[in-house]
């Protein structure tokens, strides 16, 4: 069923103004940390933390692995944002709900989103360790109706009918690959195309297979909302998803944390040298 659930302007603005009265930080960067990789927000330099349930209308995280925290600080001399844990529409979490920092990050002056993931690979290219790029994206979610612009629109956000065609970033992913070959890191990063599922089973072998032939490459079960709502706002979008397993090798997939090494640590903070 759809969520009759709407959030107001004002209580985006309320968040807003209550970071800022917490903070001198100004980002203009956020980054979303998915599964197990909050270990990058905690590579900020003259960090201000907030719990989430600190927070003016923030929901709370109930996966292991997300800390609850929004820290602010700077990293590689850029002043950004890092969400140490997201929501997800399996914790029972409305889409507009899940989806509400990133309009907080909005009335921040956030510009860029960078959004990151765990996810499960498609194709015998992917390997476990490696990073894809993400170059577009099927939110299986929202093709039946579930998606966090339903209803009345904010003409203060963005338009009614936004255009998801060009919604990752060309410039930022181009200038990742760039980056990663100066760090040497290239060699496991590519670009794919992620799949959004609602889950939070994993995937049959049917589904898999399905998804398979669909032409995705990763699959997980975030990011797709927020990028609606960031492409709604206007912002750029550069996204990541962390290979944490195989899913067409084996009929069940494990649910358990995959360590970043620092190679793939380095790979991810590669879009703020730019």
């Amino acid at each position: 069923m759809h969520s009759k659930e709407q959030i107001s302007h004002d209580e985006y603005q309320k968040a807003a103004d209550w970071l800022t009265s917490q903070t001198r930080h100004r980002p203009q960067v956020a980054i979303i940390c998915g599964s197990g990789l909050g270990m990058l927000a905690d590579t900020l330099k003259s960090q201000n933390s907030f719990a989430y349930s600190d927070i003016p209308g923030f929901p709370q995280s109930t996966v292991q692995g997300h800390a609850g925290r929004l820290v602010f600080g700077e990293l590689n001399g850029k002043t950004c944002v890092c969400m140490q844990g997201r929501f997800h529409m399996y914790e029972g979490h409305s889409l507009c709900k899940t989806t509400f920092p990133i309009r907080v990050f909005k009335l921040l002056g956030v510009e860029t989103l960078i959004v990151t993931n765990a996810a499960g690979s498609l194709v015998d290219g992917l390997h476990i360790g490696d990073i894809m790029i993400i170059k577009d994206h099927i939110n299986f979610p929202g093709l039946v109706g579930f998606n966090p612009l339903t209803g009345p629109n904010d003409d203060k956000f963005g338009p009614r009918f936004p255009a998801m065609s060009s919604c990752y970033d060309k410039g930022l992913r181009c200038l990742a690959m760039e980056v990663a070959k100066e760090l040497d890191v290239a060699g496991i990063m590519q670009e794919g195309v992620y799949a959004m599922v609602g889950g939070p089973n994993f995937e049959s072998i049917a589904e898999a297979r399905l998804l398979h032939c669909l032409g995705v490459d990763a699959v997980g079960m975030s990011t797709a909302p927020e990028v609606v709502v960031a492409t709604h706002c206007g912002m750029r979008v550069f996204g990541l998803s962390l290979i944490t397993n195989k899913v067409t090798s084996c009929p069940q997939r494990n649910n358990q944390h995959f360590s970043v090494s620092p190679r793939c640590l380095n790979a991810f903070s590669c879009c703020f040298i730019c």
